[in-house]
């Protein structure tokens, strides 16, 4: 069981699954015209997938440079996903922190 959480297999289990995700909600959205527009959550997904990779690497053992650049990209996928709400709420009127 130890090495079933050592090893990668449930980050890609996890990674898969976020992909399929990602996938039913965007045919969901493009079929019916109704949920969240695919540009309302990708940053989002997008920092997820990163963190996913970051952990997936480091639990391979890979070089040090190939995590800390998955981090980087989830923390600037994250940024610019808060950026961008904090400019649609700023254009709505409305405070995005209060």
């Amino acid at each position: 069981m130890s090495s079933l959480w050592s090893s990668a297999f449930l980050v890609d289990a996890a990674i898969a699954i976020t992909l399929m995700e990602w996938l039913a909600l965007a045919l969901y959205h493009r079929v019916t015209g109704r949920g969240l527009q695919p540009d309302a959550y990708a940053l989002n997904l997008l920092s997820g997938m990163c963190l996913m990779l970051a952990l997936r690497c480091a639990l391979q053992g890979q070089d040090w440079f190939w995590g800390a650049g998955c981090l980087a990209a989830s923390g600037l996928a994250h940024l610019t996903y808060l950026r961008q709400r904090w400019q649609r709420q700023r254009n709505k009127g409305q405070a995005f922190l209060a």
